[in-house]
């Protein structure tokens, strides 16, 4: 397991998606085009609005991201559950970052709020997650709010994210 550093590159990003960051069978990130930030510009276990843990990313939107080709012709935008899963993707990475064992599930969200959205005009999104709930023992599990940006706007509010790690799921894996 590599050592718990403060941000992270798309390379970094990738070798997590690959298995490598967080060692076999634990947390890991989807690979690209599902991977859906370019960097981690923070990530700590004491800030947010509550103290518990933080984590701060970007993604770079260009004009010809995959989803903006069929997501609508002649329309195109960005689908509003692409940045509420890079929110859960967050979370997770922030419970392997913790070092706590298992693989990766969105276990759900209280409530989210669109105030906008991504067109291909966009320039970047920025993620901020504040974790309120981190439970490290038999059960592995994040609750967090976060908030997505469009070039500094404001466009999604989400409340009561939980992603839990499960080493059955990595067990089941191997398996396979």
């Amino acid at each position: 397991m590599n050592e718990k550093k403060s941000s992270y590159s798309f390379e970094d990003l990738i070798e997590c998606a690959k298995g490598h960051l967080f060692g076999p069978g634990n947390a890991q990130l989807p690979l690209p085009p599902m991977l859906m930030f370019d960097r981690i510009l923070k990530i700590d276990d004491t800030g947010g609005q509550f103290g518990k843990g933080e984590v701060v990313a970007e993604l770079d939107i260009k004009p010809d991201l995959w989803f903006f080709a069929c997501h609508f012709k002649g329309d195109p935008v960005m689908p509003g559950c692409l940045p509420l899963d890079a929110l859960w993707q967050l979370l997770g990475f922030f419970l392997g970052w913790m070092k706590a064992p298992g693989r990766g599930r969105a276990l759900g969200v209280g409530e989210v709020k669109f105030s906008g959205m991504v067109v291909p005009t966009v320039r970047k999104l920025t993620y901020h997650v504040h974790l309120k709930r981190v439970i490290l023992r038999k059960l592995v599990m994040g609750i967090a709010d976060g908030f997505v940006h469009a070039d500094g706007k404001q466009i999604y509010e989400v409340n009561g994210l939980k992603v839990g790690l499960f080493q059955e799921a990595a067990t089941a894996a191997a398996a396979s």
